[in-house]
């Protein structure tokens, strides 16, 4: 699926299942919360904390939770888009060029990255 096919099928899915865009400011709202359960998951399982009671997940497991919490993100990500009227395929694409551009020495030259 490309990103414009993304962004048609949660448009669609938006008009059909789920009846209406919320306001952009709610989706914005949405999107820190969404973006704040894949920080507490990457937290537990790439970082320090733990899980409540000690929970311990299978690998498997913990891959599937970091991937629904990444399309969530994605999928409130692409409603902004929408709303917005933002082409996400067209914006990915200048922001290649502006990071090609203003990087093209910067991580070569990091001696923290040798």
């Amino acid at each position: 699926m490309t990103i414009n096919e993304a962004q048609q099928q949660v448009d669609e899915w938006i008009r059909t299942v789920g009846v209406k865009y919320f306001g952009e400011l709610t989706n914005m709202a949405i999107l820190t919360e969404e973006v704040g359960e894949l920080s507490k998951h990457m937290a537990r399982i790439y970082g320090e904390q733990s899980y409540k009671n000690g929970k311990v997940y299978t690998r498997e497991e913990q891959t599937q939770m970091l991937a629904d919490e990444m399309a969530d993100v994605l999928w409130v990500v692409l409603c902004l888009a929408n709303q917005t009227g933002i082409n996400l395929t067209e914006a990915l694409r200048k922001n290649f060029d502006k990071k090609t551009i203003r990087d093209a020495e910067r991580h070569v030259n990091n001696v923290k990255l040798k």
